[in-house]
């Protein structure tokens, strides 16, 4: 099966990310917005694992959140891989929070590769997918709108509690991709 380990958002903030993608749809860009029912800030993708990884990774996600407290997460910032002019993906960033999700992601990421799972060839960025582009058409305008949003990007419900960390089984359908929880690794406070 195809599976990521993610940190799930609250209803409030998939709500106003939606409402930020319904702006910056009116652009009239070729984007493909994530569904607000599946925003989510991922800690490692996994792609296909069998059902010893499986296993192997349930107890991964007890362990890695046993050592880690519930934290705040605070969305700050609104950017675009790789670079905004040439954008391809559309995210918002953290501030408070980042230094504990990269902690997570790290831990996951080194307990995870001895299961024969690779490493990520990038350097772990926490960050919000919130669209894709799908071709150039009117990225200008988008480069534009993104640009402005910038300057004085102060999004509502940006702050949060993350008290779990998520194993998703991911399947891809011509309708989207349907996410489905399989396991709940719930942050332990010290």
């Amino acid at each position: 099966m195809r599976a990521f380990i993610a940190i799930e958002l609250p209803q409030e903030t998939k709500d106003a990310l939606a409402r930020l993608q319904g702006q910056l749809e009116k652009t009239g860009a070729d984007v493909k917005w994530v569904e607000p029912q599946n925003i989510h800030l991922t800690l490692k993708f996994l792609g296909e694992i069998n059902d010893e990884q499986l296993k192997m990774i349930n107890l991964i996600i007890d362990e890695v959140a046993k050592e880690n407290p519930p934290y705040k997460i605070n969305i700050n910032e609104l950017g675009a891989f790789p670079k905004i002019e040439n954008l391809r993906v559309i995210w918002v960033g953290i501030d408070t929070g980042d230094k504990e999700t990269k902690k997570i992601a790290q831990a996951l990421e080194e307990k995870i590769q001895k299961l024969g799972i690779p490493k990520e060839d990038r350097a772990f960025s926490s960050h919000i997918t919130i669209g894709r582009t799908r071709s150039a058409l009117n990225r200008d305008i988008l480069v534009e709108e993104l640009k402005k949003r910038q300057e004085n990007f102060n999004p509502d419900h940006e702050e949060f509690t993350a008290r779990k960390i998520t194993l998703f089984k991911s399947t891809l359908s011509s309708a989207g991709p349907t996410y489905e929880p399989l396991k709940e690794g719930i942050l332990t406070t010290t």
